[in-house]
C-alpha cells in the first residue's frame, strides 16, 4: 500500500477519464446496498465512527480513560505482564490492558480511532481541494499554467515520500502534531489526484456541450463550475474514498516510526510499535490494534472499490 497516494493503474485512469453525465446518487446507493461486501464494510465503518464519536461515553461507562494507569491489572513481579489470560481481558478491561502501565486498551483504541479518522479525513479534504483546484486550472487553461502546475506535480511525485515525510516531521517541533501530520501528508498527496483531474478536465473542455456554452458567451467561471465540475463528481468521490485508507495507514506508519503522534496521545500505530517487545508474552497487545487497523483499511478499500464499480456501471447505463 502506498503511504501517500497510489497512482491509478492505466486502465483505471482511462476508465475514470471517460466521463458522462453525473451518475444518479440513488442508483449508486441501490447498487451498494445489493453488494454484501460493501454493506459489511459500511457496517464496520459505521460502528467504528460510532465508537470514535462516543469515545468519552465509552470511557465513562468502563471507568477507564485512555491515560489512566491501573497498576493492579499488571504483575510487577513479572515485568508488568497483564494479569489474567489474553492480555488481561475481563469485566474491568474488555480488551485487556497495556503491559507495564495497565492502561485500558479499549479506551486507547476508541480515542485512537478519533485521531486517526480525523487526520485521514482532514488530509482527504485538503488533498481534494488542492488536487481539484490545481488539476482543473492546469487542464482548463493549459499553456504556461499547465506547465507550472505539471512540473510542480512531477517534482513532488519524484520524491520518496516516506523518507522526506520522516525527515520533515523529525526536524519540526512537537507543537500541534495532528496539524503538522495533515499538512505534511497532504503536501505529498495532492499531485496524484491533480494528475487525474487535469486529464479529465482536458477531455471535458473539448466536449461539445462545453464548446457550445463557450460559444454562447459563458465566462470561464461558468464553464468550470457549471459544465465541467459536475461531471467530475464521480471520479472525485471515488478517489477521495480510496485515499482515506492510505492516509490512515500513513499516519499509523509514521507513528510506528516515532515521528507521528507523540505519547501519550492514543494512536494505533504507536500501540503496534510499543507491542514489538511484548509479542511473545502478550500477543493480544499487538493483535487488537493491528486488527482494528487492518479491518479499517480493508473496509475503506473495499467500499471505495465497490463505489467505483457502481459509478462506472451507472454511467454505462446512462
Amino acid at each position: 500500500m502506498s503511504l501517500v497516494g497510489t497512482p491509478l493503474p492505466d486502465a483505471e485512469a482511462q476508465g475514470l477519464a471517460s466521463v458522462s453525465s453525473p451518475t444518479s446518487g440513488r442508483r449508486v446507493v441501490g447498487a451498494l446496498r445489493r453488494d454484501r461486501a460493501a454493506v459489511a464494510a459500511a457496517a464496520f465503518l459505521g460502528l467504528l465512527c460510532l465508537m470514535a464519536l462516543g469515545a468519552p461515553l465509552i470511557t465513562a461507562l468502563t471507568g477507564w480513560g485512555p491515560y489512566a494507569f491501573d497498576s493492579a491489572a499488571v504483575d510487577t513481579g513479572l515485568g508488568g505482564v497483564p494479569r489474567g489470560s489474553y492480555g488481561g481481558i475481563g469485566a474491568d478491561h474488555l480488551l485487556g490492558v497495556e503491559p507495564q502501565n495497565g492502561r485500558d486498551i479499549l479506551a486507547r483504541i476508541v480515542h485512537g480511532a478519533r485521531v486517526s479518522l480525523l487526520i485521514a479525513l482532514s488530509c482527504t479534504l485538503l488533498t481534494g481541494v488542492l488536487g481539484v483546484v490545481l488539476g482543473m486550472l492546469a487542464g482548463f487553461y493549459r499553456g504556461w499554467v499547465d506547465q507550472v502546475i505539471s512540473r510542480l506535480m512531477d517534482f513532488l511525485m519524484a520524491f520518496p515520500a516516506l523518507i522526506f515525510m520522516i525527515a520533515i516531521l523529525s526536524s519540526l517541533p512537537a507543537g500541534n502534531r495532528p496539524v503538522l501530520l495533515v499538512v505534511v501528508i497532504s503536501g505529498f498527496g495532492w499531485p496524484y489526484l491533480a494528475r487525474v483531474i487535469r486529464g479529465q478536465t482536458m477531455a471535458l473542455a473539448s466536449r461539445e456541450f462545453v464548446e457550445a456554452a463557450r460559444a454562447s458567451g459563458a465566462r470561464d467561471r461558468d464553464l468550470v463550475f457549471r459544465e465541467i465540475l459536475p461531471n467530475l463528481r464521480g471520479p472525485i468521490t471515488v478517489m477521495a474514498t480510496l485515499a482515506v485508507p492510505g492516509y490512515i495507514g500513513t499516519e499509523a506508519g509514521l507513528s510506528f516510526l516515532g515521528v507521528g503522534l507523540t505519547p501519550p496521545t492514543p494512536s494505533w500505530g504507536q500501540m503496534i510499535a510499543n507491542s514489538v517487545s511484548w509479542y511473545q508474552v502478550d500477543p493480544m497487545y499487538f493483535v487488537i490494534p493491528g486488527t482494528f487497523l487492518f479491518l479499517t483499511v480493508l473496509s475503506l478499500t473495499v467500499l471505495g472499490d465497490r463505489l467505483r464499480h457502481a459509478i462506472d456501471e451507472g454511467e454505462a447505463a446512462a
